[in-house]
């Protein structure tokens, strides 16, 4: 079999052809379009939940036409796009950079709602890291310290509830883990940032009847009357009102009124 051998002239030809065709099709990749042409086809693609493709429009329309006015407006529209596409971590890294480059843009408010969304949106269940929990925590209550009177902070508020609500899980799930293995400190510790840290949540009346439970395991009578005391006032027709009054007095018959046995034991000081 023979082997066709080419010219070296024949060769450098080729090679020019190729390098040739591939400039033009950068060339072609890159040619620099009217800005409102490109916005109109990322606004499109957003109306059509292409949100890939609009987030990489909104991105030509800065690059192509970055001191326009639409550049600003892409850069918000993109962080929009990324994150209904499910790429949170980018939108949250756009949200930042717009937000620092424009803070007393009358629209930067919508990029910290955007930024706290996409944190809110990664919980995860209570037997799992909260770190991604605790950063919406946070940005959501920079929306509502920040903006207090738009639309976003009274999203925010209600999110904020849920937020606190799943932290304050969290730290009844280690506490209870801890009281099993009977290492009550650890266990009272997590029970009692409960109580201190998240009152409004649902979480709290369990963590005063755990509080009862640990007190009374270390001997420690006067301070488990007191958290029943607190339960007793607090939520006097909950459950677990019911299980701390029996833990500390033996009886299954809490008494109904606000001030009735819990308050009469700590002197009515607390009342």
């Amino acid at each position: 079999m023979r082997l066709l051998l080419l010219s070296p002239r024949l060769v450098a030809a080729g090679l020019l052809i190729a390098l040739a065709a591939c400039g033009g099709d950068k060339n072609q990749l890159y040619v620099e379009k009217p800005v409102d042409d490109l916005y109109n086809k990322a606004m499109d693609a957003l109306v059509e939940e292409n949100y890939s493709i609009a987030a990489k429009t909104f991105d030509e329309v800065e690059s192509q036409h970055p001191y326009s006015v639409w550049a600003t407006k892409s850069q918000l529209m993109q962080v929009y796009a990324l994150y209904q596409d499910g790429r949170f971590n980018d939108a949250v890294i756009a949200a930042d950079r717009y937000i620092q480059l424009h803070p007393g843009n009358r629209d930067v408010a919508y990029a910290y709602y955007l930024k706290a969304i996409c944190y809110y949106m990664q919980i995860v269940d209570v037997g799992r890291d909260q770190k991604l929990t605790e950063l919406a925590l946070k940005a959501l209550d920079d929306v509502v310290r920040r903006f207090p009177d738009s639309k976003y902070a009274r999203d925010a508020k209600l999110k904020l509830d849920f937020t606190r609500d799943h932290l304050a899980g969290k730290e009844m799930e280690i506490g209870r883990y801890y009281l099993k293995r009977r290492e009550y400190l650890a266990a009272m510790n997590r029970f009692k940032r409960v109580v201190d840290n998240y009152q409004t949540t649902t979480h709290v009346p369990e963590a005063l009847e755990r509080l009862v439970e640990v007190n009374l395991a270390l001997g420690l009578t006067k301070e488990a009357q007191e958290n029943a005391a607190v339960l007793g006032y607090n939520y006097p027709g909950s459950q677990w009102y019911g299980d701390a009054y029996a833990l500390v007095t033996g009886s299954s018959a809490p008494p109904r009124a606000r001030e009735g046995w819990f308050s009469r034991l700590v002197g009515g000081s607390m009342f």
